[in-house]
């Protein structure tokens, strides 16, 4: 055998944009002035830097930047390069692309190493190409990609969802695999939870739509209490259930952990993914975080892992550029629910193709079974075009169903011209939930919520060229996008774009929606002049930042020292970090976010105190009780009073009353923000049906819900009226709507007067819990036999409810006047002043049925 010639040496251009022109296969001229300023900016500003961020927007050629900066690297420094994306699809994605536009050839890595070609292994190892891998391939436990020198990272955004999964545990009551596991630790967490959660968990309530927004954290102290038995149960499973690498990450450090509740998952992870503890992502000389949209307050640092990292500035005239065109559609706004379902099979017709965007795999389902029994056309899951979208592409009539995703799945051109987005979440995960619902602090996600959004919208629209119709459903998504107090910090072309789509489905029929959107399609004459009222609204829209991103980018550091000292066992450290941070949060914006933070201060403490540390034991305490001070109004801070100092005094309002208030902002958010249809369809509901006899008990269940108590009415045997529970007080009714008389007899009072025994046997509430029995009617005696039955019984005279009912639901539709999203702890006090002034916490009914027992007011009648 002859030997081997040495391969020649390759060019090493002084800049990346001239390894293009090194290219001769390419198959284009060069690069574009954007990209060559960005790329001189990269190798005369950043080459040593250990973090770099670039930001491009979509359609500007991010993916041209990345590999050139790869390709340079290699070629200069002899590293080994490797470049992530999110999914296997769009690693097939830019390996064609190299080869087919850029003449660049680099290999793709997908799939279990065990599969990886042996010569392309060892040209990575050696340098001699960049090699093209998903996220999941570096962050796991035992990566073939054990050194790299540099990586960079497409799609940056999307970063959190792949990098902490690696240290994330999550339990799920939907997967068949995890319900004995999911069953045990709801054991384990029975003696701590009030017995409305528990029953949440246990699968024991009512249809209640509050039940799917519920979430709920053990408090540390009780998460340190509970340790060691959630770890032998957690053992006993994991080995054969596909969480057992990433237990096996966090199984040591849950005390640098957070447990998540909700009534379908348990989530256990840190609070910032411990990036720095995976060797090959913390080693590597430089990481660079490539997106269209990097975000500002620290976000990418917080998704990443990393103190400081450098940021490129956005070419010139690229901040005002916006991608191609998009025709927003809100049927929600004019439709009923089984006209938007209709109007989705006639727009998927006229398209031939089409995108669904779901949250959940049950609704992914339905669709695509909706589609195959009313249209006949091919559907594709997620799994179908993971490796190619060739298949879907070369349907004509096809719909793609993709479920709890919104990136990495690109269709430009004529790929797909219709784009259907159902239920977008604000929330990706339960910790994001909590922080934003439980603890007033959202502001900290604004910035990673709108990132999602953009990308969400932008799948059919990936350069100038493009256009697409987005048509947005749901219960959050499109009160996001069409609320002009949100719309303000997006870019001004979608300003102008989603004004253009609200004023054109407010107040108009199928008919119009489908007229207009084939003159959409048709994108002739007769659109340019829609398209030029966009353009007219785009001049006048002017974008603003954020409010509080400075203080969030600069303590972001320190937010991640306190993650890393935290997971060292470093308590001490912990809290100086907690502290440093605090000592950063002013605004008063950021008060949810800043007793969060005094929290988790308090947590390190305590755990510091039980490892033998006797002086931060004041301090666990005193960050407890800063907390409750910092955001009064957060009722799940109540929880830490008994880890506060004896004497401590109760501050702020009734915890009862603040819960009452947090379940009204989910009745709000449901019923929708932006139109008042769906609100004035239950306040008409409920009034009819509390003005006659047989809808009466349903509409009183109804005006629970809304005045945010959990309410129930089950038609059983023996069973009362409905009931209004919050937390440890329960109003349970016996309702006398179809009077026939005005006497009451012995029968409803004896009825009214065993209430609470059934309640007690059937409803889940503390064992202490106080249960009033109220009785509603238009009597005004009773039988001399009943007297002795309503000594306990509360009197509510009928059209007293009646009127009062109306009252509150008139302040329930002032306080939505201002409300804007979950978690605003301003309009949270507001909302509870009025509450107790209008005599609807649930304390104010109390008190006031206390002094209308039935025996002393009812007539005494033979």
């Amino acid at each position: 055998m002859a030997f081997k010639s040495a391969a020649p040496a390759e060019i090493v251009p002084a800049s990346p944009e001239e390894i293009l022109l090194t290219l001769p296969r390419r198959t284009i001229p060069g690069v574009l002035l954007h990209q060559g300023e960005i790329m001189r900016s990269y190798a005369t500003q950043a080459i040593a830097d250990p973090d770099v961020a670039l930001q491009l927007p979509t359609g500007s050629g991010k993916t041209l930047v990345g590999l050139m900066i790869a390709e340079w690297r290699r070629r200069k420094f002899r590293e080994r390069v490797v470049y992530l994306c999110p999914t296997r699809q769009l690693v097939n994605q830019v390996v064609e692309q190299a080869r087919t536009q850029y003449g660049l050839t680099i290999s793709a890595f997908t799939g279990s190493k065990r599969e990886y070609d042996a010569h392309a292994r060892a040209e990575y190892q050696n340098a001699d190409r960049v090699a093209v891998t998903t996220y999941n391939s570096l962050f796991n436990t035992n990566p073939f990609f054990s050194n790299p020198d540099v990586i960079v990272i497409d799609d940056a955004h999307a970063a959190e969802n792949y990098i902490g999964e690696m240290w994330t545990v999550r339990i799920q009551r939907t997967k068949s695999q995890h319900r004995i596991l999911f069953e045990a630790l709801t054991g384990v967490l029975r003696p701590h939870l009030d017995p409305f959660d528990f029953s949440r968990l246990w699968g024991r309530w009512d249809s209640n739509p509050e039940d799917r927004r519920w979430v709920d954290k053990l408090p540390t102290p009780i998460f340190a209490e509970i340790r060691d038995e959630l770890t032998a149960v957690i053992d006993a499973h994991a080995e054969d259930l596909d969480l057992r690498w990433s237990w096996s990450m966090i199984r040591s450090h849950l005390h640098a952990c957070q447990i998540y509740i909700s009534s379908t998952e348990f989530l256990i992870r840190p609070l910032l993914a411990p990036t720095w503890q995976h060797a090959p992502y913390q080693n590597a000389r430089q990481r660079i975080f490539m997106s269209a949209t990097l975000g500002a307050g620290g976000d990418l640092e917080r998704l990443t892992g990393r103190r400081t990292i450098k940021r490129l500035q956005v070419p010139e005239g690229w901040d005002r550029q916006g991608i191609g065109r998009r025709f927003f559609i809100f049927p929600d706004s004019s439709l009923e629910a089984d006209d938007v379902s209709a109007l989705r099979q006639h727009l998927m017709r006229r398209a031939g193709r089409s995108l669904v965007l779901v949250p959940s795999d049950q609704q992914a389902d339905e669709i695509r079974e909706e589609v195959r029994t009313n249209l006949g056309f091919a559907t594709f899951t997620a799994d179908d075009i993971e490796e190619s979208k060739q298949p879907f592409v070369a349907t004509p009539q096809a719909v793609a169903v993709i479920a709890n995703r919104y990136d990495g799945i690109d269709f430009p051109g004529n790929d797909c011209r219709l784009l259907f987005i159902e239920g977008l979440p604000r929330a990706a995960n339960l910790q994001e939930r909590f922080i934003m619902l439980r603890m007033g602090a959202s502001q900290l996600f604004n910035d990673r919520v709108q990132t999602r959004v953009l990308q969400a919208i932008g799948r059919c629209t990936r350069s100038l060229q493009d256009y697409s119709a987005a048509v947005v459903s749901g219960e959050e998504l499109p009160d996001y996008l069409a609320d002009r107090r949100r719309r303000v910090h997006f870019h001004p072309e979608l300003q102008a774009e989603l004004e253009f789509g609200n004023e054109q489905s407010a107040g108009t029929t199928m008919t119009d929606i489908i007229e207009n959107f084939d003159i959409f399609l048709a994108n002739d004459a007769r659109w340019g002049a829609a398209n030029n009222d966009i353009l007219a609204k785009r001049a006048m829209a002017v974008q603003q930042p954020f409010p509080a991103l400075a203080e969030l980018q600069a303590i972001v550091g320190r937010e991640i020292e306190y993650q890393n000292r935290l997971w060292q066992s470093d308590f001490e450290g912990a809290v100086e970090a907690a502290e440093a941070v605090l000592g950063g949060l002013t605004d008063p914006d950021l008060r949810g976010y800043r007793a969060l933070w005094h929290y988790l201060a308090g947590s390190a403490a305590w755990y510091g105190e039980r490892a033998g540390i006797a002086s931060l034991g004041v301090k666990a305490r005193s960050h407890f009780n800063h907390a409750k001070r910092a955001a009064s109004d957060l009722p799940w801070l109540v929880k830490l009073a008994r880890y506060q100092a004896v004497d401590e005094p109760h501050i702020g309002r009734s915890p009862r009353l603040l819960r009452q208030i947090e379940r009204v902002e989910g009745v709000l958010e449901r019923l929708g923000t932006v139109t008042d249809r769906d609100f004035n369809k239950r306040e008409q509901e409920i009034l009819q049906g509390l003005a006659s006899k047989d809808g009466f008990e349903h509409a009183q269940v109804r005006l629970g819900e809304m005045l945010g108590f959990v309410a129930g009415k089950r038609e059983v045997d023996a069973s009362p009226d409905p009931w209004w529970a919050a937390d440890d007080l329960c109003l349970v009714f016996e309702d006398h709507a179809g009077a026939t008389n005005d006497v009451l007899d012995a029968t409803k009072a004896r009825q009214a007067f065993s209430h609470p025994n059934w309640i007690r046997d059937h409803v889940a509430l503390p064992e202490n819990a106080t249960i009033v029995p109220v009785l509603v009617t238009p009597v005004t005696k009773a039988k001399s036999g009943a007297i002795p039955h309503l000594h306990t019984v509360s009197l509510w005279e009928i059209e007293s409810f009646r009127t009062w009912a109306g009252q509150a639901l008139r302040t329930l539709r002032e306080l939505r006047r201002t409300f804007g999203q979950p978690g605003d702890l301003v309009w949270r006090a507001n909302a509870a002043e009025r509450f107790e002034q209008a005599g609807m916490g649930a304390d104010q009914i109390h008190e006031w049925l206390k002094g209308r027992i039935a025996s002393g007011i009812l007539q005494s009648v033979l």
